[in-house]
């Protein structure tokens, strides 16, 4: 079995007694884009910053196609490890034109260096830029020269720290999509760092979800959206609706019916965490309309809190009448009710989640 072009293997770091990276081990294969998500402040930098060779480990192995490059003996410098690394700033030489950017570190003769630059230049369409220097360049413009820098010695490992989040809007879709095409054809194995789970949702082929120094989740991304490990996880990637409930008799009552919660100890409290494209306004309640379906549960009554209109959709919060409990419902085009009006929402069943209950926030 080949091995993975990078492997990391219980990686700890700390600084002034505070776990910072507590355990960190994943794999990339050749051509996989890996995003490692989460919050700020959650050690996804200090883990980049450790594979590059800037920072050292306190515990753990790193291994790049099978070879060990770093352990707490053993160091190859960040020079010889054939990782490349792009960052937030871009971080071009100002005192360089793009050509001297691209070329810098490459080695070879200037025939074979200059041969190499306008081939890199080619692939990220700044090739009529070749004599300019970055202050002339736009941000966008600037990316794409860094990404030729970056893989012009031809890394096996880019390493991406939120290389987008300094972009306009408009222009990030296509950049972060023509940088994913070029990452892919060069067969390099990629880990991008990024708190916007957008973000990783649309590069990642895999997504580990990075909580307090630890991965708390790791999957394909319709696997990790879906199939959350706890409330934090699911509010992570959108907005998330959470009702409080009591389990007895493997069963816990809500407002929207009974849920099913087996193997839970009777008398213990859950929470039961949906999102709000998860839940219907019922407006055909008195049996005018198609009427619920088998996915939903009972409706229960709620009073409109306030409506904004967001661009494709409109979210509305609804107070509940039961137990005054917050719900966001977002729904498709313009609909703004007004406030106090009253309504009865059903929740999708099959798209709600059970977890032990957390203190309220």
């Amino acid at each position: 079995m080949t091995a993975p072009r990078l492997e990391i293997r219980n990686l700890m770091r700390s600084f002034g007694g505070r776990t910072v990276v507590d355990g960190v081990s994943l794999s990339i294969q050749p051509g996989q884009v890996t995003c490692l998500l989460g919050p700020s402040g959650c050690g996804k930098s200090t883990t980049l910053r450790m594979i590059a060779g800037v920072e050292m480990q306190d515990s753990g192995e790193i291994y790049v196609d099978g070879s060990l490059i770093c352990d707490t003996v053993f160091r190859i410098p960040p020079e010889r490890r054939e990782i490349g690394l792009m960052f937030q700033d871009f971080a071009l030489f100002p005192h360089l034109s793009v050509a001297g950017n691209v070329a810098y570190g490459l080695s070879g003769s200037k025939d074979a260096r200059r041969a190499r630059v306008t081939e890199m230049l080619e692939r990220v369409h700044m090739s009529r830029f070749i004599d300019m220097y970055p202050h002339q360049l736009s941000g966008g413009e600037q990316q794409r020269v860094a990404l030729a820098r970056a893989l012009a010695p031809r890394p096996r490992i880019m390493l991406m720290d939120e290389p987008f989040s300094g972009l306009d809007n408009r222009l990030r879709d296509g950049i972060r999509d023509e940088t994913l095409a070029i990452l892919k054809q060069e067969d390099t194995g990629v880990l991008l760092v990024t708190h916007e789970p957008d973000e990783a949702m649309r590069m990642a082929d895999e997504i580990a979800l990075m909580r307090d120094g630890k991965i708390v989740q790791r999957g394909a991304p319709y696997n990790v959206y879906t199939r959350p490990v706890d409330r934090a996880s699911v509010a992570f990637f959108s907005d998330a609706n959470r009702l409080r409930a009591t389990v007895q008799g493997a069963l816990a009552m809500t407002p929207f019916g009974r849920f099913l919660a087996p193997g839970v100890p009777d008398g213990t409290a859950v929470d039961i965490v949906f999102r709000p494209q998860h839940v219907r306004i019922d407006f055909d309640r008195a049996g005018v309309g198609p009427g619920p379906t088998a996915a939903e549960g009972t409706a229960a009554r709620a009073e409109v809190i306030r409506a904004r209109f967001m661009g494709n959709e409109s979210l509305v919060e609804f107070r509940l009448s039961h137990d005054g409990s917050v719900m966001k419902v977002t729904v498709p085009g313009v609909f703004l009710p007004q406030m106090g009006t009253a309504m009865w929402l059903r929740i999708r069943r099959d798209k709600c989640f059970v977890f032990p209950a957390e203190a309220r926030a």
